[in-house]
């Protein structure tokens, strides 16, 4: 259920003011407003900003209209993580998560991922968050985000072997990848992030 019309009439917006606000037309917040047409991503946040509220309020995800903690900060939900673009400039934004503010001591960043696909169960499903530490290297067992030959990243078990890592998925009916440590220069193949807390779809 989307709740851009009930929480607008709150703070006693007009389609107008609001509309303005976000920079389009007052046709297009209607629009969005009867569901007649998906709101951007962009927008979305923009309107949740304005509103403050959470984008999952909004969306009608969440009976939690804004952060619970003072310490706590937001930190991007992606519904993917595309090679070659730094994080910061990911547009596919689908949601926020709170994570406490002492994460990010020692100048430490997160994001978080929606897991797509079967290949990392029984641990990780469909629509799971997980929260990633953004880094370039991991320790031999830990789950990451893994950048292959450009493509879009993939989200396996990296095991350190000697002369190389095993990319691996921890579901038995996908194959594990091995790349030696010419291959992980030549393809090549990148760590991002590391795993460090899921969080279960609210679905179960």
């Amino acid at each position: 259920m989307f709740r851009l019309k009930e929480i607008r009439k709150e703070h006693k917006k007009s389609q107008e003011e609001l509309a303005k606000l976000l920079g389009v037309t007052q046709a297009t917040l209607s629009g969005w407003e009867n569901e007649k047409y998906e709101i951007d991503n962009k927008s979305l946040i923009k309107c949740a900003e304005i509103l403050n509220v959470s984008v999952d309020y909004l969306l009608g995800r969440s009976d939690e209209r804004t952060a619970s903690s003072p310490n706590a900060i937001k930190i991007p939900v992606l519904g993917s993580v595309p090679a070659g673009i730094p994080l910061e400039a990911i547009e596919d934004i689908i949601g926020e998560e709170e994570i406490p503010s002492s994460w990010l001591a020692g100048g430490k960043e997160f994001f978080a991922l929606k897991i797509k696909g079967d290949s990392m169960e029984p641990e990780y499903r469909t629509g799971d968050i997980v929260i990633f530490k953004k880094q370039s290297d991991c320790e031999s067992g830990e789950d990451c985000i893994v950048m292959i030959n450009g493509d879009e990243a993939t989200f396996k078990r990296v095991e350190k072997i000697s002369g190389g890592i095993l990319v691996k998925p921890l579901n038995p009916d996908y194959p594990t990848l091995h790349f030696s440590s010419d291959d992980i220069e030549k393809t090549p193949v990148k760590i991002t992030g590391v795993a460090w807390e899921l969080r279960r779809s609210r679905r179960g």
